[in-house]
């Protein structure tokens, strides 16, 4: 018998996951942010990939980050609408505490209130497909 649980419709795509990244993916679903980091001269990178971009190492490990961060730059998307979001959607980069950056949803800023250095921190929400992903939130749980 199927369920009768009708199938959220979305055009959003699965996760790729990859030996480089199932580390992130497996972090969020425990809610941390973990952020690649070369194991030869400490750069941090992400989004994650096979070889350090500074020194070209493939040895490398992974941070706990803090979740704090400032707002870089933002988007509010209104189209194409997708069912797996609400809309206006705001996307954003964020500058993260340990010097990296990010890229994910905003929740509970009013759009208007969006500015560069807005001090937010990373949470973690359900996303299409059921994968849980990083979501920028005020700071100190403010909503």
């Amino acid at each position: 018998m199927k369920d009768a649980t009708p199938e959220r419709r979305t055009a959003v795509p699965g996760l790729t996951v990859t030996q480089d990244n199932e580390f992130f993916f497996a972090a969020a679903r425990e809610g941390r942010l973990e952020i690649q980091r070369c194991a030869d001269c400490e750069t941090l990178r992400h989004p994650p990939g096979p070889a350090c971009p500074a020194c070209r190492s493939f040895a490398w490990d992974t941070v706990t980050a803090s979740g704090r961060c400032t707002l870089h730059s933002w988007t509010v998307v209104h189209h194409p609408q997708d069912p797996a979001f609400t809309y206006p959607l705001a996307v954003g980069l964020v500058d993260l505490e340990e010097g990296t950056r990010l890229v994910a949803d905003i929740s509970g800023v009013d759009h208007d209130d969006l500015r560069r250095g807005l001090e937010l921190e990373v949470g973690f929400a359900e996303h299409a497909h059921g994968e849980m992903l990083p979501q920028l939130r005020p700071a100190g749980g403010a909503r």
